[in-house]
């Protein structure tokens, strides 16, 4: 049973465009919510099954779901075939279509990326470009590094920073989204531990926090580059408030943005500045809470340049390994990195020596694996990319099997096959095998593994 919203938050709201108390109470009351899943698009390409009905208005891989599933036990969860995100947060790739193009060499900077869901989208929209996906937090770091590797893409590295140290990156990116740490009121219909937690006091905390996160990383954003601003808060104090903040403090070109009708967002307006965003109320549109607004920086230089190191290569012999596992005609470049090997997308490789001198990272590309004396011994990462060769041996299994595989428990598999092959379900790959005469030695990451029964 739901918990009763705060006062103090009803009477907040009281004066916000498209906010209707009792509407707004109502849709809290009810004991269903909304689950929302956006697919990815590369992985789609290997699967035969059909894919709901219902999408997401504002998103060409956003799908609703009619229930919501034991995401626990769905082996394609695992596999990174999609991602359980909130149909609003799924509102960037809309605001990115309006406001960029998609086929573009970027630099974009997810600042606040944990757990992984804005970060994969982004991965997704710009295929082209370079995505630095940012967490301050250690744990949700190592969670951000493992949804990024279940995601499969090549154009991700992953950062375990706080957002003062890319002020050294100055005009570096083109394009910054900060989903801003926030009083999480959007939260309330899933989370009743969020109504309890929530307080005017940490409202007023978390427009401070935001406040400082915004100008740590202001710097860092290219002339003309993009500001995207968003959180999962109703509070005016985290919303409309901070638009004028900006637009007060910064050089800042905000940006209206398109949207339906049947969609039922709401556009807002900061007091001052009259700088728009765009609410999400549940009793409005399909959605949880969310808010987001854009802006375009008028101020600093064009670019930035890069005089760091090259990374080292692998060798000739080493690379004849490698495309033994890759598709040749994936647009990446491979580096040496301890004694892994990791690709990239291929318009990126000197990006790397520049970031790692600024930044700690904690992981980039996709790592393919290492070369022993017997050949190249497989990463994970490589099973569930986006850049495995389609000719490797590959073993299908059932559901039943497939989850005994990412419980790292014992199952029954009859095949012929011998050495590395890939485990997959419903053409998706989960991770590696290695078939050997009397055993099957399973490669998932054991801090992965499925622990539930």
């Amino acid at each position: 049973m739901a918990l009763p919203l705060p006062e103090a938050l009803l009477s907040s709201l009281q004066n916000t465009k498209g906010f209707d108390r009792n509407g707004f109470i109502k849709v809290h009351e009810e004991t269903s919510g909304i689950t929302s899943v956006r697919y990815n698009p590369d992985k789609l390409l290997l699967y035969k099954n059909a894919l709901p009905e219902d999408k997401v208005g504002w998103n060409p891989y956003g799908f609703y779901l009619s229930e919501r599933p034991s995401f626990t036990f769905d082996p394609l969860f695992h596999a990174g075939f999609y991602y359980v995100q909130e149909a609003g947060s799924q509102f960037i790739w809309e605001a990115l279509s309006q406001t960029s193009d998609r086929n573009e060499k970027v630099k974009v900077l997810d600042l606040c990326a944990a757990p992984g869901g804005k970060s994969t989208l982004l991965s997704s929209y710009f295929s082209n470009g370079l995505i630095i996906a940012n967490e301050v937090i250690k744990s949700r770091a190592n969670i951000l590094v493992e949804n990024i590797t279940k995601w499969g893409t090549d154009n991700v590295v992953v950062t375990n920073n706080d957002p003062q140290h890319f002020s050294s990156l100055k005009n570096y990116f083109d394009i910054v989204l900060i989903d801003a740490p926030c009083s999480g009121s959007g939260l309330f219909r899933k989370d009743n531990d969020a109504i309890t937690e929530w307080s005017e006091d940490n409202v007023k905390l978390c427009s401070l926090r935001q406040q400082r996160i915004l100008a740590d990383v202001y710097p860092s954003i290219r002339q003309n580059g993009l500001l995207i601003y968003s959180t999962c808060s109703y509070s005016p104090q985290e919303d409309e408030e901070i638009l004028d903040w900006l637009t007060d403090n910064f050089s800042l070109e905000n940006i209206p943005l398109e949207t339906r009708e049947e969609w039922g967002i709401t556009q807002v307006e900061s007091s001052k500045n009259k700088a728009v965003g765009y609410k999400f109320y549940p009793d409005k549109t399909r959605s949880e809470g969310f808010f987001i607004s854009v802006f375009r920086k008028k101020d600093g230089e064009v670019f930035y340049e890069n005089n760091a190191k090259k990374l080292a290569v692998p060798n000739r012999n080493e690379i004849a390994e490698i495309y033994n596992w890759i598709e040749i005609q994936q647009p990446v470049q491979i580096f040496k990195h301890n004694n892994s090997f990791i690709a990239l997308n291929e318009n990126w490789l000197d990006e790397i020596p520049l970031l790692q001198q600024n930044l700690y990272l904690k992981k980039a590309g996709v790592t393919i694996g290492e070369i022993k004396n017997k050949g190249l011994v497989p990463a994970h990462d490589l099973a569930v990319s986006t850049i495995f060769a389609k000719v490797l041996p590959r073993v299908e299994l059932d559901k039943a099997q497939s989850l005994q595989y990412l419980k790292r428990k014992d199952f029954e598999l009859n095949d012929s096959l011998k050495g590395f092959v890939l485990a997959s379900f419903e053409g998706i790959n989960l991770g590696w095998m290695k078939l050997l005469p009397n055993r099957i030695n399973n490669y998932y990451p054991n801090e992965w593994r499925i622990l539930k029964d």
